[in-house]
C-alpha cells in the first residue's frame, strides 16, 4: 500500500479549505486500502508509526498523512465509526494549528481524537478542552478503545477530583478537561513552585540537589498541545473574566461596611437620586444623592468615610440592585449566591465576584455576608492559551470572530464543509412591541407545532425566562422537559431525547453543546426538530449555536426567533429615541416594520459585540501591564 505524503506539488493555488480537503481525500482513499489488513498487521503499523513520531517529534509533517490513514481504519475497527472526509480535513486543520469551523453535529469529538493521538505519540502533554465535566468524562470513556489500540493513555480531570486523582490523570497521554480546571491547576502548581517556575532556577536546583524531587506537590506535567472544543466559548466569550485563585480571609470590618452600604442604597430611588446606564452598567449619582451619601457616610467606619470610597460603595450596591437579577445572573442555593454563566447558563458554585461586588449582591438579597477573598494568583484565558506551543480549536461558529482569533491567538479560521448539505429552514424573525405579546405568540407557535408531532426545542436567555415559559406550558397541560442552571443534573439525557416525536424541551444557553439531538422514529418525515429562540443574544454566534441544534447531518429542521422591543438587547443597545419610534410604527402597523426592527436588531448586536471586544482588549492590556510592571517580582508574577 502506498501511504500518502505531503511531497506532491500543487498545480493550482488553493485556499486553506481546499488544501485540507485535497489532502483529506487522499488520506481517505489510502485508508480504504487498509480494510483488508489484519488487526495484527494494523497494530504493527501503529507501533512503527508511533515510534517514528517519538523519534522525530520536531518534524513529523511527512508522516502525518500516512499516520492519519492508519488512524481512520483504527477508528473504524475500535469504535465502529469511520471518519468522513470532512472529519479528516478537520483533523488535519487541527494538527496544522488552525481553528476549524465545523457545523454542529459533524462529529467533532472523533475529529479531535486523531490529532490528539499524533500529539501524544511525540511524548508531549496533549489537552482536549471541552465545555463541561460531563463531556470530559464521556469523551474520555467513549474514545478509549481507539486510544488504547494506538498505544495512548487517556484520562479526564473534573471539578470533583482531589490532587492525587488529578495528578494521575494529567500523567496520561491525552487529557480531557475544561478550561477552568486546567487554568486553575496551572495556577496552583505555579504557587507551589514559587521561584522555581523559572526553568533556569529549576535546572540549577536539579544540578545542586539531584536527590530532591523538584516536582513534589505538582499535579500537571506541563503544557504543549491544546485542542479546544467550542473554541468561541472558551477563547472569546470567557476571555472577559480572568481566572483567579483566592483564599477567603475573615474581615469583620469589610462585611460591616458592605452591609451598611446596602442599607443606605435601599433608601435611594432611581431617577431621583441616581440614573442607571444600562448599556455600560454604570450608576450616575445625582447632586442630592451625593449630599445624602456625605451625611450617611458617617455611619461607615474608618477610611470608608472618605467621599470617594463611600460613593464607590453606594454605586456598587446600586449596581447590584439595578443590573443583577435573581435567576438571571445568579441563583440562591442553601442561602448562598451562586453565579450563573451568562454564556452557557451553567452554575459556577466555586466562583465569586471580585472587589466586594459579591457581598453587595448578598446584602441586596438580605443574606449573611461572606468573607472577602484575597487574590493568590491571577491569569486570563487569553494570556494562558498563548503559552501553548501548539494551539488549535473547533467550533460551529467561528467566522464572526475570525479577526479576533487571529489578533489574539494567531489562529486562522478554516471552514470545513458539512458531510451532507444543510437543509434547515430559517424563518424570518417575528417582532412584537411588548414582552407579553411575544410570550403569547411563542405559546401559540408551540401549540401549533406540537399538534403536528414535531419535537420542539425552545431556547431562553436565562433561568427566569425558562421558568416563566414552563409555567405557561403547565397551565396549558402540555408535557415538557426543563433544562436550566437549576435543573441541570440530567442535561445529557434530556437533550438526547429532545428529538423524539412530540417532545417539548425548554433550555437556556447550556442546551447540550456537545450532545447530539438525534431524530427518532418518523420525525424526519414530518419536518424534523423545530427550534424557537425567545430572544436574540448579544453575540450572533450564540443564536447560530441554538439554531444549529436542528437539521444536523442532512436531517430536516427549522428555526425561528421571537423578539420584542422590550428585550434586554434592544433596551440596552438601541437608542431610546429609536425604541420609541419603533414601538409607534408597530402599534400603527405601518408597512416595513419588520425591516426597521431588523435594522435595530443588527445595530444592537454590533454594538454589543463591539463593547464585548473592547472589554476583552482591556483584559489583554491589563495582562500586558501586569507582566511589565511585575516583571521584577519573579515568583509573584503569576
Amino acid at each position: 500500500m502506498n501511504l500518502p505524503t505531503n511531497d506532491f506539488r500543487r498545480t493550482w493555488v488553493m485556499t486553506p479549505e481546499e488544501f485540507h480537503m485535497h489532502d483529506a481525500c487522499r488520506i481517505s482513499s489510502a485508508s480504504e486500502d487498509l480494510r483488508g489488513v489484519s488487526n495484527r498487521d494494523l497494530s504493527k503499523q501503529v507501533r512503527e508509526m508511533r515510534a517514528l513520531f517519538r523519534r522525530n517529534k520536531k518534524d513529523c509533517r511527512q508522516m502525518v498523512p500516512g499516520a492519519l490513514a492508519i488512524l481512520v481504519e483504527a477508528a473504524h475497527r475500535t469504535l465502529g465509526l469511520r471518519p468522513f472526509t470532512v472529519q479528516i480535513a478537520g483533523a488535519l486543520s487541527l494538527h496544522r494549528g488552525y481553528l476549524a469551523e465545523m457545523a454542529t453535529g459533524e462529529g467533532k469529538s472523533l475529529t479531535a481524537c486523531l490529532p490528539a493521538i499524533l500529539a501524544a505519540w511525540t511524548g508531549r502533554p496533549c489537552h482536549i478542552l471541552t465545555v463541561n465535566d460531563y463531556l470530559t468524562k464521556r469523551d474520555a470513556v467513549e474514545m478509549k478503545p481507539l486510544y488504547t489500540f494506538c498505544g495512548v493513555s487517556a484520562g479526564c480531570v473534573a471539578a470533583t477530583m482531589d490532587p492525587d486523582e488529578r495528578r494521575l490523570n494529567y500523567d496520561k497521554g491525552v487529557v480531557y478537561t475544561t478550561s477552568k480546571e486546567l487554568v486553575a491547576d496551572f495556577l496552583r502548581d505555579r504557587l507551589i513552585m514559587g521561584s522555581l517556575h523559572d526553568p533556569t532556577r529549576r535546572l540549577i536546583r536539579h544540578m545542586l540537589f539531584k536527590d530532591r524531587n523538584n516536582n513534589e506537590g505538582l499535579v500537571m506535567r506541563g503544557l504543549d498541545t491544546a485542542i479546544v472544543d467550542e473554541a468561541d466559548s472558551v477563547l472569546i466569550d470567557e476571555a472577559v473574566t480572568p481566572l483567579i485563585i483566592s483564599q477567603a480571609r475573615e474581615n469583620k470590618l469589610f462585611t460591616q461596611v458592605y452591609g451598611t452600604a446596602g442599607r443606605i442604597a435601599k433608601k435611594m430611588a432611581p431617577g431621583i437620586d441616581y440614573t442607571a446606564d444600562l448599556k455600560y452598567k454604570e450608576i450616575i449619582l445625582k447632586k442630592n444623592a451625593l449630599i445624602r451619601i456625605e451625611a450617611e457616610a458617617k455611619k461607615l467606619p474608618g477610611i470608608w468615610r472618605n467621599p470617594a470610597r463611600s460613593e464607590e460603595l453606594i454605586k456598587q450596591a446600586l449596581a447590584a440592585r439595578e443590573f443583577y437579577r435573581r435567576d438571571e445572573q445568579y441563583v440562591i442555593q442553601d442561602g448562598h449566591i451562586v453565579i450563573v454563566d451568562e454564556f452557557t447558563g451553567r452554575l459556577m458554585p466555586d466562583r465569586t465576584w471580585r472587589q466586594g461586588f459579591h457581598q453587595a449582591v448578598e446584602a441586596k438579597e438580605n443574606l449573611e455576608l461572606s468573607n472577602p477573598s484575597e487574590t493568590m494568583a491571577r491569569r486570563s484565558f487569553q494570556q494562558f492559551f498563548r503559552l501553548f506551543r501548539h494551539l488549535s480549536g473547533m467550533t460551529g461558529t467561528g467566522r464572526e470572530a475570525a479577526g479576533e482569533f487571529w489578533r489574539i491567538y494567531g489562529l486562522s479560521v478554516v471552514k470545513i464543509p458539512t458531510n451532507r448539505p444543510c437543509i434547515r429552514k430559517q424563518f424570518p424573525d417575528r417582532v412584537f412591541g411588548s414582552v407579553d405579546q411575544k410570550w403569547t405568540a411563542v405559546m401559540d407557535e408551540i401549540v401549533r407545532i406540537h399538534r403536528t408531532g414535531r419535537p420542539i426545542l425552545v431556547g431562553t436567555r436565562n433561568v427566569f425566562a425558562s421558568e416563566k415559559l414552563a409555567k405557561m406550558l403547565h397551565a396549558e397541560k402540555l408535557e415538557f422537559n426543563l433544562l436550566n442552571a437549576v435543573h441541570h443534573e440530567e442535561e445529557a439525557g434530556i437533550v438526547r431525547v429532545a428529538g423524539e416525536e412530540g417532545r417539548i424541551t425548554i433550555s437556556t444557553n447550556m442546551a447540550g453543546r456537545g450532545t447530539d439531538i438525534k431524530l427518532h422514529g418518523k420525525v424526519a418525515e414530518i419536518g424534523g426538530l423545530h427550534v424557537i429562540a425567545t430572544e436574540r443574544h448579544e453575540s450572533g454566534r450564540i443564536d447560530r449555536q441554538l439554531f444549529g441544534r436542528s437539521a444536523r447531518q442532512g436531517d430536516p429542521g427549522s428555526a425561528q426567533a421571537f423578539i420584542s422591543m422590550e428585550d434586554e438587547l434592544i433596551r440596552r443597545f438601541v437608542p431610546k429615541v429609536f425604541q420609541k419610534q419603533l414601538k409607534t410604527v408597530m402599534e400603527k402597523k405601518i408597512p416595513g416594520t419588520a425591516f426597521f426592527a431588523g435594522r435595530a436588531l443588527s445595530h444592537a448586536q454590533r454594538a454589543a459585540q463591539h463593547l464585548a471586544f473592547t472589554q476583552r482588549k482591556s483584559v489583554l492590556r491589563m495582562d500586558t501591564w501586569l507582566e511589565e510592571a511585575l516583571s521584577f517580582s519573579g515568583p509573584n508574577n503569576l
